[in-house]
């Protein structure tokens, strides 16, 4: 089975349900509220695309900005089969939080294609992605919405948006999306980005657990770009990866896999199934593994009220974006299980974008170590942060997030006031 089908609650309504908790504990003003829960804007479009065969075919696209409070909106495009119009509106909000968490001077957005991505040609894709980016021209720009990429979307999917844009304004503007080829201003570091923030923000939670990094039992759930990073580094400290998944499948070696032979494995094949020395198991077996850290880095919704009492690990470390819903929030708070917030945890993705955002701005680039110091402190100031709440409030740690996050845009949409 895959992981996608494990997607069960609408992503939006878990994403209101935490805004809730949070701006309860915070006491939100309820004005406020009202004028920073919902999103901004929210962009449809209609994409026909000539197919290779010659027939039209008809996608649907979106891009919702949430929040410019702070800053122009920031967020990925995904291509999808399973991308709906309120998956964005979720990722746009969480979006927000996050960029403020980390204390970015950015808000949030996100865009989203339904389409299947395995299924098309380069070429297609290449027309598909044109058309998109044409047809949200209006909404985005280096001072007004950031595109990155997200699932199934790449580099390469940035290089082409950022073209299709610098041609209709007559010169090359970079600094429209991050996330792109180094050859057209990307960051060094940022592939590796979101993986070695989750790393880092794990090397927080163990140090507060008491948790030896080394010698720990970890679990990946999605061997996809964060997930594979996150676990390369957790093996390079001596860590035992003894279980990953993709969307083909999961694979199991109770003594740990062989984590750079299994990326390289991935990178030729395409999936995990077939390692050498691995056996092959099922999701929902992944999820209830003997582990000390469980890092799901696949889509939403995979731990929910259900399947969250099978989770033993100590620490559970989102790399995805919303992993939990709000019933395996509390399931897995009850079994004292320590969780490090998406927004919070898979931020270093954002935080080196906004790095490359302005290398773009001032056409001055960084060495690779100078992103990888400035990504370990503020994603290591900020998981104090929220700690600090955790502890303060005595919340959880994403309601402590949320309430970190949500408590920055408050201040800065009363400071700015209402207009007109």
């Amino acid at each position: 089975m895959a992981i996608a089908e494990l997607v069960k609650k609408n992503a939006y309504e878990a994403a209101m349900e935490n805004f809730d908790l949070a701006a309860d504990a915070l006491e939100l003003d309820p004005d406020l509220r009202r004028m920073i829960k919902y999103p901004e804007r929210i962009l449809q479009v209609n994409l026909p695309v000539r197919m290779d065969d010659g027939h039209i075919h008809r996608f649907e696209g979106y891009r919702v900005q949430h929040s410019t409070a702070r800053g122009p909106a920031k967020g990925g495009i995904r291509y999808h089969p399973n991308v709906t119009l309120d998956e964005v509106k979720a990722l746009a909000t969480w979006m927000t939080w996050k960029c403020a968490v980390v204390n970015i001077p950015f808000g949030g957005g996100k865009g989203g294609i339904t389409c299947s991505p395995k299924d098309m040609s380069q070429g297609e894709l290449e027309r598909m992605t044109r058309r998109y980016a044409a047809s949200i021209l209006p909404l985005i720009g280096p001072e007004r919405d950031i595109p990155a990429p997200d699932v199934y979307t790449n580099s390469q999917t940035m290089a082409w948006i950022m073209d299709t844009y610098s041609m209709t304004k007559g010169y090359p503007i970079p600094g429209v999306v991050t996330g792109k080829p180094i050859s057209l201003g990307g960051s060094l570091g940022r592939n590796e980005a979101t993986g070695r923030g989750v790393f880092y923000t794990v090397q927080c939670a163990c140090e507060h657990m008491k948790l030896p990094i080394r010698g720990s039992k970890v679990v990946v759930q999605g061997f996809g770009n964060a997930g594979s990073v996150a676990a390369h580094l957790l093996d390079s400290a001596q860590a035992y990866v003894i279980a990953v998944s993709d969307s083909h499948g999961c694979v199991y070696n109770r003594n740990g896999l062989d984590i750079p032979k299994l990326m390289i494995y991935k990178e030729q094949t395409g999936n995990v199934l077939g390692f050498a020395a691995s056996e092959e198991i099922k999701p929902q077996e992944l999820l209830a593994l003997d582990c000390d850290i469980l890092v799901p880095a696949a889509l939403e919704n995979t731990i929910d009220g259900e399947n969250a009492h099978t989770v033993k690990a100590r620490i559970v470390a989102e790399a995805a974006n919303g992993p939990v819903t709000p019933e395996g929030d509390t399931v897995l708070e009850h079994k004292g299980c320590f969780v490090i917030p998406d927004i919070l945890c898979n931020a270093g993705g954002v935080t080196v974008s906004y790095f490359e955002w302005v290398q773009d701005e001032q056409h001055l680039f960084w060495e690779a170590d100078d992103v990888y110091a400035k990504l370990e402190r503020v994603m290591k100031t900020s998981f104090a942060e929220v700690l600090k709440m955790h502890l303060e409030h005595k919340v959880s740690m994403r309601t402590a997030a949320n309430m970190l996050g949500i408590g920055r845009v408050a201040e800065a949409t009363k400071i700015r006031g209402l207009y007109p």
